[in-house]
């Protein structure tokens, strides 16, 4: 029996947590760099090309070879602006999250593509290994059938370093938290969608909401099924 949610049910402005983890739950991020360079790799992709001047960059004869290759890199990369919205996110050592809205319905498996396929070999490269074998298996994604999943699913992921005794305020983790609280600004992460669905839940502050440790019983309900493997962090 295939494991759960392998076997993907993709939808046109489907709502997706997407996971995955090192294989044999061994790192995916070594150090500060990879994970900065994975965020870099989301912000490419998310963030709307702007195309006119990198064309002017490369019809310009006062342009060097470098900044020309440079632009003609970055007009021939996947983007996916248009058809992926990043709402929630969090990297932890051996694994991550993700919570999207796609509005084709493919758009989710070639944005993977590109996202999985471009780091495992940045990572291979770095660290000198063998070609492949980074993740587990490919990446799972689970359809969100509720806006009361949504809410709570962004609570669950930003909380995922609270499993590894970290403080949510002075964490080291890359998150999208600080974009929730108004801490940050990143044009490519959207939260705004879930903050207005969040004031309907009837709590002060979205920041409340993911500190309070009693509301973990209640979170359950809601997440079931949109929760990871048995066994996966």
């Amino acid at each position: 029996m295939p494991a759960k949610n392998r076997i993907k049910v993709y939808a046109e402005n489907g709502y997706y947590h997407i996971y995955n983890r090192g294989v044999e739950k061994r790192k995916i991020y070594e150090d500060e760099q990879d994970k900065g360079v994975f965020l870099s790799y989301l912000k490419e992709y998310l963030s709307p090309k702007d195309i006119e001047p990198l064309t002017k960059i490369v019809a310009d004869s006062n342009s060097t070879f470098a900044q020309r290759a440079e632009a003609l890199r970055l007009l021939r990369m996947n983007n996916f602006s248009g058809e992926i919205d990043l709402l929630c996110f969090c990297l932890m050592d051996n694994h991550f999250h993700l919570l999207v809205k796609q509005k084709d319905e493919r758009a989710i498996e070639m944005f993977m593509r590109s996202l999985c396929t471009r780091y495992v070999q940045y990572f291979n490269h770095r660290h000198e290994r063998r070609v492949g074998g980074l993740f587990q298996d490919a990446y799972k994604a689970v359809l969100v059938e509720s806006e009361e999943q949504l809410v709570w699913l962004t609570r669950y992921i930003h909380r995922n370093p609270l499993k590894q005794g970290l403080s949510l305020k002075e964490c080291p983790e890359p998150s999208s938290y600080p974009n929730y609280l108004g801490l940050v600004n990143q044009i490519w992460v959207k939260p705004d969608e879930i903050l207005a669905l969040f004031a309907k839940e009837g709590f002060n502050s979205y920041e409340a909401f993911v500190d309070d440790n009693f509301l973990e019983e209640k979170s359950w309900h809601y997440l079931e099924n949109v929760m990871l493997d048995e066994g996966q962090a």
